[in-house]
């Protein structure tokens, strides 16, 4: 007697096709397109997880080289002075500081300052 795939098929079939819910065109509902178009999906997903963290990074960069610059040194000045000043703030806090709470941030600015 041999085994036919009807359930598993269909089970395979209805995973993919929930993935690909909202999918424009033939892509949302015709099985062969939609396994192309959710793989793609896929792929695009872990390549933009990498790059949102790139982006976040090179965000938090600029807002604390524009504060740092209103106080009157470079970002690399900045960075290097709070290094030596033995303030180890991760940029992300640092771009946190700089957005809401400058006054706190002039005060890290003239300790880097200081530490040069």
């Amino acid at each position: 007697m041999r085994v036919k795939t009807g359930i598993i098929r269909r089970k395979r079939h209805k995973r993919v096709l929930k993935a690909a819910k909202g999918f424009r065109g033939a892509s949302g509902d015709a099985f062969k397109q939609a396994k192309q178009a959710t793989r793609r999906a896929m792929a695009y997903a872990t390549r933009d997880r990498k790059v949102n963290k790139r982006r976040m990074r090179q965000l938090w960069i600029t807002r604390i080289n524009s504060a740092a610059r209103m106080n009157g040194v470079s970002y690399s000045v900045l960075m290097n002075g709070l290094k030596k000043a033995g303030i180890l703030l991760d940029r992300k806090v640092l771009a946190d500081i700089a957005l809401n709470n400058s006054a706190e941030f002039t005060k890290l600015v003239e300790a880097a300052k200081s530490a040069l």
